[in-house]
């Protein structure tokens, strides 16, 4: 049997003990104003391999053909196993957050017949594998305990690109907060220790290239960034 990395990892090491990146999508009002539609009904969901972490240090790079932009968001790191829980309980599960970039493929091309952007899996119903997950896709800083970040729904996030303000918004206007997050994920979902929960995205993302340089943080508490290459 293999043995739970996390028996012998500390939180702050969530990249290495983590099993699951679950994100969220469409969960700020601003962009659901922005792109003319209604709150969902519930949240919406998709999955993020663990291959596709990186930290600083290290390059956010474009795979040949990809067209990829940047969605900073707030990320929520587990702190104990949780299953079913409801939204008044579930905060006592979170071990602590980060800053996160939800690298995504937007450009209309096809691999082998399946959709390679999320715009093209949109469109005809499929998941957003290859858009959301592949490698790089998933920068994120250090880890932030729940009494350095403060209230997780009351906190500016924001990014930029070669020194241009891109995004810039603050959790307050999240369509599902974090406790109702938690609560759909797990209904169906067991959540363990390090795994990460995306947030989601407030408008203003903007497609990167090779040579960019990505900033992001959180108000005047974090700040990271990430250089953009082409994946030769």
């Amino acid at each position: 049997m293999i043995p739970n990395p996390f028996l012998v990892m500390p939180l702050s090491d969530f990249v290495k003990a983590g099993r699951k990146i679950v994100g969220a999508g469409l969960n700020y009002f601003a962009l659901l104003a922005e792109k003319n539609l209604p709150k969902p009904s519930q949240p919406v969901l998709f999955l993020k391999p663990t291959s596709s972490y990186i930290t600083e240090g290290q390059d956010i790079k474009i795979p040949p053909g990809f067209l990829i932009k940047e969605e900073v968001e707030l990320g929520v790191i587990i702190g104990t196993k949780c299953r079913n829980v409801s939204p008044d309980s579930a905060m006592s599960y979170v071990g602590g957050y980060c800053l996160a970039l939800d690298m995504t493929e937007v450009n209309l091309m096809m691999c082998g017949g399946l959709p390679r952007s999320q715009d093209e899996a949109k469109r005809k119903g499929l998941p957003w594998t290859f858009a959301k997950g592949f490698d790089t896709a998933c920068p994120v800083s250090r880890l932030l305990s729940p009494e350095e970040l403060g209230d997780p729904h009351d906190v500016r996030i924001w990014s930029r690109v070669n020194g241009r303000p891109v995004q810039d918004a603050s959790t307050s206007d999240l369509v599902f907060r974090v406790p109702e997050l938690l609560a759909a994920i797990t209904r169906y979902i067991t959540l363990e220790p390090g795994d990460l929960v995306l947030t989601g995205s407030p408008p203003g993302h903007t497609p990167v290239h090779d040579g960019d340089l990505v900033e992001a943080g959180i108000a005047d508490v974090l700040r990271m960034e990430f250089p953009v290459r082409a994946d030769k």
